[in-house]
C-alpha cells in the first residue's frame, strides 16, 4: 500500500477501508507516524478550526453497580471509599463554574442507581434555570425512559464509551454487561436527539490491532458527535492489575485515525494519555484532538474517583488546573 496516497485520503475523505485503516496502525516508523498525525491535525484545522473546548468535569458519584473487569471503581472492589455528592453541591458548584464562564459540565458517575431519573432530572433542569451551560452526562446505561425524561429536562449531550466494538472483547472485559444493549443504548440516546459520544481504551487486556480496527470502523458508521480515546491503565485492585499499560504511540495513532474518519467530531486530548506521559494531553492535540476536560469535583471527593492508579491532577485545586490547561493549550 502507498503512504502518500493513504495521506491523501485521510485528508481528503477520510472515507477509509478497513485494510487502510490496518496499514495506518501498523505504521512503526517514527516519520511515517508523524505523517499519519499531521494528516488528522490538517482534517481537525479545515473541519474544526483551532478553537479547543474547555469542559468542566464533575465525578458525582464513584458508586457502580458493574463489574467491569479494568475498572477501579467497579462493585467487587472493597478498597475504595465510596461517596456521593448531593444534589444540591452539585447545583451550587454548576452556578460558581458558569460565574467563571465555562460553558459546560460533564457531569460522570458510576452507574449508580441512586441517583433516579427524577433526581437528575431535577438537576439538570435547575442547572438550565440557573447557568447559561449545556450539561452533558455520563451516567452509563440506563432505561429509555430516563433518557427522555433528562432530555426533556434540557441535558444536551451524553457520553457512553462503547468500550470495544467487537463483541468478544467486549464480554472479555465487562462479565455482566451485554453488548447489544450497549450498542441499543448508543442508538436510543441519538434517536432521542441527544449529541452522542463513544470512545474506547487503547491497550486493554486481549485487544490486538484487529480490534482497534473495529473500533475505527465503528467510529466511520456510527460518527458519533464525540469519542473518548485514552490508554488502558491498569489498577491493582481488579483482576487485570498485571496487564501492561496502553503506549502512547498506538493512542495518538487511535486519535489520528478517529479524527480522520469522524472529521469533524469532539475529541478530547484525555487525563488518561495526560498520565502516562508529561505532554501527553498537547501530544492529542496535536494528533487531532480539541477538547480538554479539566477535573472541577471538589477534592474531598475526587481522590476517590480513581478508575485508574496515580491520575493526573487529582489533588491539584481546581482554579490551578483552569490556568495550567489554558497555558498547555
Amino acid at each position: 500500500m502507498n503512504l502518500d496516497i493513504l495521506i491523501q485520503k485521510c485528508e481528503s475523505t477520510g472515507a477509509l477501508s478497513r485494510d487502510e485503516i490496518l496499514y495506518a496502525l501498523n505504521l512503526d516508523s517514527k516519520t511515517d507516524i508523524a505523517r499519519l498525525i499531521g494528516a488528522a491535525d490538517a482534517v481537525r484545522k479545515a473541519n474544526c478550526g483551532d478553537d479547543v473546548q474547555i469542559r468542566a468535569l464533575v465525578e458525582i458519584s464513584n458508586t457502580c453497580a458493574r463489574q467491569c473487569l479494568y475498572c477501579g471503581i467497579r462493585a467487587p472492589n472493597t478498597h475504595i471509599h465510596r461517596y456521593r455528592m448531593p444534589p444540591d453541591e452539585i447545583v451550587e458548584l454548576a452556578k460558581e463554574l458558569d460565574q467563571k464562564g465555562l460553558r459546560t459540565i460533564v457531569m460522570q458517575s458510576g452507574e449508580d442507581p441512586y441517583y433516579t431519573a427524577e433526581m437528575v432530572a431535577d438537576i439538570i433542569g435547575k442547572i438550565k434555570r440557573d447557568t447559561q451551560m449545556a450539561v452533558t452526562l455520563c451516567f452509563g446505561e440506563r432505561p429509555e425512559s430516563d433518557y427522555r425524561l433528562w432530555k426533556q429536562a434540557g441535558a444536551d449531550r451524553y457520553l457512553l464509551r462503547h468500550e470495544a466494538a467487537n463483541r468478544e472483547l467486549y464480554k472479555a472485559l465487562h462479565p455482566d454487561s451485554d453488548y447489544g444493549q450497549r450498542m441499543h443504548c448508543l442508538h436510543i440516546l441519538r434517536r432521542l436527539g441527544y449529541q452522542v459520544g463513544a470512545g474506547c481504551m487503547i491497550g486493554a487486556p486481549g485487544q490486538g490491532v484487529e480490534h482497534l480496527a473495529d473500533d475505527i470502523e465503528y467510529f466511520r458508521d456510527f460518527q458519533p458527535d464525540m469519542a473518548g480515546i485514552g490508554p488502558y491503565i491498569p489498577h491493582p485492585d481488579t483482576p487485570f492489575a498485571d496487564h501492561p499499560t496502553g503506549t502512547v504511540e498506538m493512542t495518538l495513532k487511535m486519535v489520528a485515525l478517529t479524527r480522520i474518519v469522524t472529521r469533524n467530531a469532539l475529541l478530547p486530548a484525555t487525563t488518561a494519555i495526560g498520565s502516562i506521559e508529561e505532554r501527553g494531553r498537547e501530544m492529542a492535540l496535536e494528533a487531532g484532538a480539541d477538547v480538554v476536560m479539566p477535573n472541577y469535583t471538589p477534592l474531598k471527593y475526587r481522590v476517590h474517583y480513581e478508575i485508574y492508579p496515580n491520575k493526573r491532577c487529582i489533588t491539584e485545586d481546581p482554579a490551578h488546573c483552569d490556568s495550567c490547561m489554558r497555558l498547555r493549550i
